[in-house]
Parts: C-alpha cells; structure tokens; sequence
C-alpha cells in the first residue's frame, strides 16, 4: 500500500489517490527532479506479481512513451521499486469523457464529433506506431479543461488483453469488438469499432447493447445489430449516423480500412452534415479473385474436415435502393404457426443446398478434393481463394523474408509471425544495449528466406546484468567509493543526512545494500552528519497569561524570552503577538518572546465610494471582475465577482481604507487591468 508522502524512484513523491481502477491505482505526485506535477499509476499487488502481465504492461508503456501526441497522455518515466510497478504520465486537468457524457446527459453532433477526431488523431499516431489500444472506452479518454480530448491506458489495454470474459470486464465489454469477444485475433480495426460504439454513447447518452452480464453484453455485439443512431434520434443526421455504423459493422472488412479514412470522413462531415458518408462496400464481387482472410479459410476448412454445416453466405451485390423508413417488428402472433415452421425448414434447405456448393467450391481449389489447379485460362470463371501477402512474402505465399525484428517487442514480433503460421521460440539474453523484452536478433537472421509453418528462434533481451549492491554503511566516503567501483557501479554521492553513524561515515546507500541492479546502474551514497537534533513544536500562547505562557513554554523545553506591550483586540495583559507561531518546530532550547495586550486602542475606519463603468462591449460579455485599492503602501481586493454588461455601472459604498489618504482603485476584467479610479476617504468613529 503506498502512503501519502511516499518517494519513488529517488523523485515523485506522493501527494493524492486521484483514481483506482481493477488493475491500478492512480495518483497525483510531484516530481522533485523536474519540479513538476505529474500522475502515478501503480500496478495491484495481484499483477505485480503475474510476471507475464508486468512484461507486457511493461513493454506497451515504454512503447507508446516514444510517441509524443497532442492527443494521447505523455508517459515520463516507467518504473519499478521493491516488487511495485509503475508509470509516470502527464497529469491532465480535467476528467473522463465517461463522467462528461453521465454530466450533460449526451453530445451536440458537433461536440462529439470534434472529440471523436482528436481520439481518431491519438489513435491513428499510435497505430502507425504499431500499437493498438484494445480497450477504447469514455472510461480512457480525459477531456481537459481547454476541450482536449487524450487517449490515456495504452498499457493496461495490452497487457489485460485475454481471450477470457469474466464479470470483472464489465466495464469495457459494452466497447469491446466482436472479435475480441470471441477471443479471436484484434488488430487496429478493433479500435474503430470502439471508437464507433463510443461515438454512439457521445451522440445519443445510451450505450448500443446492454445484458445481465458481461457474457450476456458480449454476445450482442457478436450477434446483434445496433438500432441506427438516426433512427433512435430523429434529430441525429443520417451522415453521421452511417459513419457510426460503418465503425461497428461485425466483419472487420465492412469497417473503416484504416482510422485515417475515418477521420476524413468525420472531417468532410463537419464540413456538409448533408453528405452521404459511411458507405458500406460489398465484401466480395462476382467477377473477381476472392481474398480471404486467414481466419475465414480456417473456418471452411475445419468446415469440411469436420462436416460442419452449412457455411454463412456472403452478401452478393446488390443494386443501391431507394432509402426506406424503418418498420416496426410485427408481433410473432400475427404469423401462421404453420406458415413460419414451413419457413424456417425451406431456408434451413437452402442454406444447406448453398453451402454444400460453396465448400465444394473451395474444397477444390484448397485441394480437399483432389489436386485440381484453379484454370487460369477461364479469366473470371475461376474462384482462388488465397491469404494476402504481406510484403516481403513471396506471391504465393510459401514462404516470407524476415524482416529486421532488432528493438522490437517481443509481443509485437510474435503476433506478426504468427500471420504466417510461424511458431517462434524464445531465447534470453543479457544486453547492456537493448531494452528488457525487445528482440536482440533472430534466427535466422534478418533477411533470411523462412517458410510459412517453420520456426523462428527470438534473441530476447533480459535487460542488463544484474548485480547485488554491497554493504558500504559506516565506511569513509573514499573507501565506499571504491568499493562500488569495483563492482562496476557508478557512484554519486547524496546530501548528508542524520543518522547514527559517525559524521563523515556512509549513512545509507540508494538503492540500499544487497539489492541486485543492472551492472553499471548508478548508486547514490548518502554521508552522515551524526546524531539528529531535538525539535519541539511550539505550543499556541496566545490569550495566556504571563505565567500560563511560562509554564507552557517549559514544558516542552523551550524558553520565556523578552517581553513587550501593545494595544490588541485581545484580553488586556493576555498574550496576543508570540515571536515564533504556534505548530512550528525549533530546536529544543529555544527562545520564544511574546507580547502583552494592553487592550483595545480606540480607534477610527475610514470609508470611501466609487462607481466603476461598463468594462464590457458587448450585451453577452460577461467575466469575473475584480476590484483592487492601493492605499498607503498596501494592496488590498475589495470584491472580486462574476459580472454580466447589464451589472454597470457598478457603484461600491462602503470601501474600507486605511487613512483619509487618496487611495487608487484597479479594475480587472479577467485578470487583464481595464481601469483605475482615485477614491477619497472619510473618517467614520466605531
């Protein structure tokens, strides 16, 4: 559990919980080093122990730190101190698009829309970064109090990412993709769909599927279409609309490509809202070579080893129709029982005829069936099915040439590989150059031909040599500094410190003794000044008498120094003025003066007016107005409220002074001076 004060990593001291979550908590510290405020998520202890967690939470933070975008939080530092894992992000002023949406209830088109583009911005720098997010939701977006919207959580996204959906996902599972429902492969159209569902709840306050559970909510975005933002909100335009419904389509093909043609036409709909955007193209034509994805050829061909059913059918064109306004469902009772069973097995037939002709068709151009060649020479009767080829694989896909992997995530690396049907073996090794979980090399080695199916061992790095820290405490300086030295440490020395060893003497070192580091990590020595002195808190005297205060100051140790006599508001011979005030700490001994009420003086105030003119032009200006009097040396503010163009003219009776002196009167109009005005006092007699 980390405590309020608490210093980590030599520099962030902890000043606030400001958050916590189901992985982390969060806090707001100060970093002494850079003399600035940041934020602090600190890792559960029941991840901080899953060692695979923390690498991949690890290696996503650090990955996502060498992006620096207006629109995505800045992550300063990642870290870990006695089994705690952390990182250091920028703090942002502001709170959650979540808590956003649940104050103002849901989004003007035009709000949600310019949100959603600085999301999409985030996101399109991060995936050209080669990362995904995987847990876009209003929870992870903060809206700073300028209207920025920054995408924060990169880290935990990935490294949270399973194929498991328990309760404890009920938070992001109202965002999350159909193919990260089923457990399946999630790439960056998995962010867009995310982006779509959350673009739904910014335009219309309501979430698009909703279940008793987490498995329940899952399956509606696996299963269920979501009713169209226009046809639940007249007033939502049909343009923006469709573009949240291109986002969530349930095939990856049917969505945005990539989240850049998202953003253009988020952009052309600010531009003509009237515009027809987010169309849906057919997944496949009829006269063309059909590419299937890696998964969809698995699935035809477990299909037909296993004798599965009939496989879905894909849309065939169809010629654009008129649009139609929606229906409403008719009631199952309205329909013959007899009519509906009669239906039901009719399709049921011709699903199966369909789908027989389908996995016969791609029976044998996979070879199910024989060792037939698809007949080139038939131009377009031909059907091949095929995986893309990513570049540097061959044309047919056999075999791939592998491409540099050095400083890359071991995670990445794999995920790619595995697009190929390539297994991949790990191997650690210690590097002073390249970071903990990033590839050294492989092998074979980059530029090597390898064939889809084979193997590929990755050189990882386990970071740098680590080596335990010996026990300098109560050596001389020198001898400490050679110690470490010795051991390949680089050193510095600390400001001195109390402690019980001998003045001049090593104290303590940081990190402390037989900690293991990385060989060549830098210890801090810290020299001790002997023995603390004895600090006292000085007690309140105040309204004492002379022997109450005595006998106070005695007994904490302290001593009843000189005396002096002033007019106060306070009791006549009561303490009112105390040298030192009351809480601090001074070492033990010290003296304290004080002086004695010699009860009220009599006394005059002095008052003055002054009418202040209309600071605003226009009839809906308005701002915070504040009023300030010079007046014998000294600065004082009169008022300081929240004004509209039909306040003024403002007149203010009553002004306190200090004197009959002139004084000066300042106007502020949010901070920047608009007037001023001299002032003139009367004596008034309490």
């Amino acid at each position: 559990m980390v405590s309020i004060g608490t210093i980590i990593g030599d520099r962030y001291e902890i000043l606030e919980k400001v958050g916590s979550g189901g992985m982390a908590d969060v806090f707001r510290a100060k970093c002494h080093r850079l003399n600035r405020y940041v934020a602090i998520k600190i890792l559960k202890q029941d991840y901080s122990e899953d060692t695979k967690f923390v690498t991949k939470f690890r290696g996503e933070a650090q990955a996502i730190a060498g992006i620096s975008h207006p629109n995505i939080v800045g992550i300063y530092d990642v870290g870990e101190e006695n089994g705690m894992y952390y990182i250091v992000m920028e703090l942002v002023d502001g709170i959650t698009l979540k808590k956003y949406i649940e104050e103002k209830g849901k989004l003007s088109v035009k709000e949600a829309v310019g949100i959603a583009l600085q999301i999409a911005n985030g996101l399109e720098a991060a995936h050209s970064n080669h990362i995904i997010h995987r847990d876009i939701k209003p929870q992870n977006i903060l809206i700073a109090r300028d209207g920025t919207a920054k995408v924060t959580d990169f880290g935990i996204a990935k490294a949270a990412s399973s194929n498991t959906i328990t309760a404890n996902a009920m938070g992001s599972v109202h965002y999350i993709s159909p193919e990260q429902a089923r457990g399946g492969y999630s790439d960056e159209k998995s962010d867009i769909y995310s982006l779509g569902v959350t673009m739904y709840e910014m335009l219309s306050g309501t979430l698009p599927f909703n279940g008793e559970s987490a498995v329940a909510i899952a399956l509606a975005h696996i299963q269920e279409e979501a009713v169209p933002l226009a046809a639940l909100d007249a007033t939502i335009p049909k343009g923006i609309s469709n573009i949240v419904n291109k986002c969530m389509q349930k095939k990856t093909e049917l969505r945005y490509s990539c989240v850049a043609d998202l953003i253009a036409d988020l952009k052309m709909f600010l531009q003509d809202p009237s515009g027809d955007y987010g169309v849906i193209g057919n997944l496949y034509k009829n006269d063309g070579t059909i590419f299937m994805s890696k998964d969809d050829v698995n699935t035809l061909r477990d299909a037909s080893r296993k004798g599965m059913g009939p496989v879905e059918q894909k849309p065939e064109p169809q010629e654009p129709e008129e649009p139609e306004e929606p229906e409403e469902p008719e009631s199952n009772s309205d329909v013959d029982p007899k009519l509906e069973k009669a239906l039901v097995f009719g399709s049921i037939g011709v699903a199966i005829i369909i789908g027989l002709v389908v996995l016969y068709m791609v029976g044998r151009v996979l070879g199910f069936w024989g060792s037939a060649k698809p007949d080139n020479s038939s131009g377009n009767s031909s059907t091949n099915v095929s995986e893309t080829a990513k570049p540097g694989s061959d044309a047919s896909g056999e075999e791939i040439t592998l491409e540099d992997y050095a400083n890359k995530i071991k995670d990445y690396v794999e995920t790619d590989l595995s697009n190929y049907d390539i297994t991949c073996t790990v191997t650690e090794e210690a590097s002073d150059e390249i970071e903990k979980g990033y590839v050294i090399r492989t092998s074979p080695a980059a530029g090597s031909t390898v064939a889809k199916g084979g193997k590929v061992e990755l050189i990882v790095s386990s970071g740098v040599e680590q080596v335990s820290i010996p026990d300098t405490t109560g050596d001389t300086i020198t001898d400490a500094y050679q110690t470490l030295n010795d051991k390949g440490f680089k050193v510095k020395q600390g400001e001195d410190v109390y402690s019980s060893q001998p003045i001049g003497k090593v104290a303590y070192t940081k990190p402390a003794a037989g900690k293991k580091v990385d060989k060549g990590a830098t210890i801090t020595i810290y020299p001790s000044k002997g023995e603390e002195t004895k600090y006292v808190k000085v007690p309140n005297l105040l309204g004492m008498t002379r022997s109450q205060a005595k006998s106070a100051l005695e007994k904490v140790g302290l001593k009843y120094g000189s005396e002096t006599k002033s007019y106060s508001t306070t009791q006549k011979n009561r303490v009112c003025v105390q040298s030192v005030s009351s809480g601090s700490e001074v070492e033990e001994g010290s003296t304290v003066d004080i002086t004695l009420s010699l009860g009220p003086e009599t006394t005059y105030t002095y008052e003055g007016s002054v009418t202040i003119a209309n600071p605003f032009e226009y009839e809906t200006d308005s701002g915070t107005i504040k009023v300030v009097l010079k007046q014998d040396g000294n600065t004082t503010t009169v008022r300081e409220e929240q004004k509209t163009y039909y306040d003024f003219p403002w007149t203010l009776d009553g002004i306190k002074g200090s004197s009959a002196n002139q004084g000066e009167i300042t106007v502020y109009r949010d901070g920047q001076q608009v007037a001023t005005y001299n002032v003139t006092f009367k004596r008034v007699s309490n």
